[in-house]
């Protein structure tokens, strides 16, 4: 018989289902577990209880998993919260393997594609695995298959206009055709010649990319903390500010233009550059584009903010090329067909009455634009010395008014302050960052520090000794080899005295990376390596110089209501009412005014007794013998020369109850044979 001894109420034991055998023997079979049974359901039952993802089923039984992954690794070098993943696992799953996709927009598409081709391997090398198991794989692995080289992808770029889908668009259809009359057969197509690619060796492509990737650096630093800065996640496609030079100049139809976008192909400088403008039409602009174009593969040897000094410089000309090759085209197209058109001109009559003097009109292009152009504008000026400097007129912010250009300056007014000597070695940029100084306030000649100055950014402050408020701002400019002024600084109810240590960003003037903020002061040299290529670099500024253009510039700061001062009803050379003593110590002849309330009290309990306010350090006092108000003294009255703590000689503790003294100390006291050996110690054994 089968034992019923492990049975309780009935249940039985799921771990193995009994039977009887023919030959009356007990036979055990095993229950299979869920695992065994659907696997599939099981682990996405375990990734649903560790991750909570979203999960969607398909049509076709694929079940898609969407869940965060966040990296366990505590040093995971990487600035990434989480791992934005989409786990799509067939329905024939574990027969066909499952598939990830990494969906993180701040992700280049190239080191994504290196995550998923990474958990295609973990898949295939780390068969049977579960699906929690391989998401543990993927985390450890993780720094490891972002760290590998970025995968060459392929970006497809979309514009809102469609100026370049016109021309193919139109000869899709035929052109444009008549519906009274029927469309002509068309022509037989043209016999398409082959053209091979243009091809490229190995040290071009890598050449090609090292430059690309260290103009970028240049392009980035110079202009990410402009506005109307936009960068696609591929790198190819850069959105720029533009500040046109004689904006007023331009045809009518690109003065609205604000900002471009430069797109640099992966092979810059093999393959073209090309622009395009914004917030203006595609058929104006598009010849204007393809002029820059022209012009920018002829000058390779030009970087990226040359190319884009050119086009805010010469972008009118440019606009005047694209008009004169206009009508040029036109009439070509009008005498090819016959169909040209016959210009009326006016005959001017001449004293005789003959007409045979004919007024020629003025060719269209000496109408166009101003006549008094510069000589920058010619085309043998394509890249001439006024657009040499990388840091020129190329990019300004877009609300600036037209004719500023660059990182424009301030406007001169306040105090001007430079380093005429200053040394930069390796630095193409020095700005300061958090500017302190030493201010002198206009009432009592008292210097003051004004520190934390963060680029315009007013802050407020007080003076030390008068209390008179005083407002300071510093305006910043950048410092180069070409200027020495690093900014303004806008005060009121104060001058400027002296800088005291400030904090300086360098930029390296080779790969053009921001170093960290540097600590430096007058005289000091600074050195320091470069972040990203490693490269030393050292500034020295030997001298500051103040220039006062304008004073007070600021408004000053409100001043709060003055408190009233109370009356004491005392008069000077008469005592204290109790000679300032009070219940809590009566040995303190005088009483304090405190500066958190300007109230006089004998001391701090009384004042917290009195008052709603902690109570903050008292630095006047009220002698107790001669009722003369006065700084803080420790001791005696500064007017009559009285002690204010009691007698000397004494011993005693200023208000307190304990002496110091050991022959008056009472013998009840533990202090008055501590340290004590000798006879001392002996008579009190």
């Amino acid at each position: 018989m089968i034992s019923t001894r492990n049975l309780h109420d009935g249940a039985i034991d799921h771990s193995q289902a009994v039977a009887r055998a023919p030959d009356d023997h007990i036979v055990s079979r095993p229950v299979p577990d869920a695992q065994t049974q659907d696997p599939r359901r099981y682990q996405l039952n375990q990734m649903k209880k560790r991750y909570s993802p979203i999960q969607n089923t398909l049509q076709d039984g694929t079940t898609n998993i969407l869940f965060q992954l966040k990296p366990s690794d505590p040093d995971f070098p990487f600035e990434l919260n989480y791992l934005d993943c989409e786990l799509q696992v067939p329905a024939l799953y574990p027969e066909k393997p499952p598939v990830l996709r990494v969906k993180n927009k701040d992700i280049p598409r190239g080191f994504a594609v290196n995550v998923e081709k990474g958990w295609d391997r973990l898949v295939k090398e780390k068969q049977g695995l579960t699906l929690l198991a391989l998401t543990k794989a993927l985390d450890q692995n993780l720094e490891a298959f972002l760290s590998e080289r970025k995968t060459d992808t392929v970006t497809l770029l979309s514009f809102k206009d469609t100026r370049h889908l016109d021309s193919f668009t139109t000869a899709l259809s035929g052109g444009p055709t008549s519906t009274a009359q029927p469309s002509p057969k068309p022509a037989p197509a043209p016999r398409r010649v082959y053209v091979p690619e243009e091809s490229f060796t190995g040290e071009q492509i890598t050449s090609a990319r090292a430059r690309r990737a260290q103009e970028i650096r240049q392009l980035e630093a110079r202009m990410s903390r402009m506005p109307h800065y936009r960068k696609s996640a591929d790198g190819v496609v850069y959105t720029l500010p533009l500040e046109p030079r004689r904006r007023v100049e331009l045809p009518f139809e690109l003065q609205l233009v604000q900002s471009v976008q430069l797109i640099i192909p992966l092979l810059y400088p093999l393959q073209p550059l090309k622009i395009l403008l914004n917030n203006v039409e595609s058929k104006d602009a598009e010849a204007v584009e393809d002029l820059f174009a022209e012009k920018a593969a002829q000058q390779k040897q030009m970087n990226l903010t040359s190319h884009l000094n050119y086009l805010s410089q010469n972008i009118r000309t440019l606009a005047k090329q694209a008009h004169i090759a206009r009508q040029k085209a036109e009439v070509a197209a009008n005498s090819t067909t016959g169909k040209a058109q016959q210009v009326d001109t006016p005959k001017a009559v001449g004293e005789d009455g003959k007409s045979h003097v004919h007024i020629i009109p003025r060719p269209p292009e000496w109408s166009y634009g101003n006549e008094s152009e510069d000589s920058e504008d010619s085309d043998n000026d394509f890249y001439s010395d006024d657009e040499s400097d990388d840091g020129g007129a190329a990019v300004t912010d877009g609300d600036a008014v037209a004719g500023t250009s660059g990182m424009a300056h301030q406007a001169e007014r306040g105090t001007a302050m430079s380093f005429p000597s200053v040394e930069l070695h390796g630095i193409e940029l020095l700005q300061v960052s958090i500017l302190n100084l030493s201010v002198k306030c206009d009432r009592c000649r008292t210097l003051n520090d004004a520190t934390g100055l963060k680029p315009d950014v007013e802050k407020a402050g007080s003076c030390r000794k008068c209390a008179v408020p005083f407002t300071t701002m510093f305006r910043q400019e950048m410092v180069h080899q070409g200027s020495v002024r690093a900014g303004f600084v806008d005060v009121a109810g104060c001058s400027v005295a002296d800088m005291l240590p400030s904090t300086f960003i360098p930029t390296c003037s080779r790969c053009s990376t921001p170093s960290q903020g540097l600590v430096s002061v007058r005289g000091e040299a600074i050195t320091n390596v470069c972040r990203e290529c490693h490269g030393k670099f050292t500034f020295k500024i030997p001298e500051v110089k103040f220039l006062a253009i304008t004073h007070g510039t600021l408004p000053l700061p409100p001043a709060g209501p003055r408190r009233r001062q109370e009356k004491l009803g005392l008069h000077a050379g008469e005592p204290l009412p109790g000679r300032g003593a009070c219940a809590h110590y009566r040995r303190s002849y005088r009483w304090f005014r405190f500066s958190c309330c300007s109230k006089v009290h004998p001391c701090d309990k009384c004042h917290d007794a009195a008052e709603d306010h902690p109570q903050e350090w008292a630095n006047r006092m009220i002698c107790g013998w001669c009722s003369r108000e006065q700084n803080y003294a420790v001791e005696a009255c500064a007017f009559c020369g009285r002690s204010v703590i009691g007698k000397k000689g004494r011993g005693f503790w200023e208000g307190g109850k304990g002496t110091r003294d050991k022959a008056k100390m009472s013998h009840k006291d533990k202090r008055k044979y501590r340290r004590v050996g000798g006879s001392e110690g002996k008579k009190k054994d």
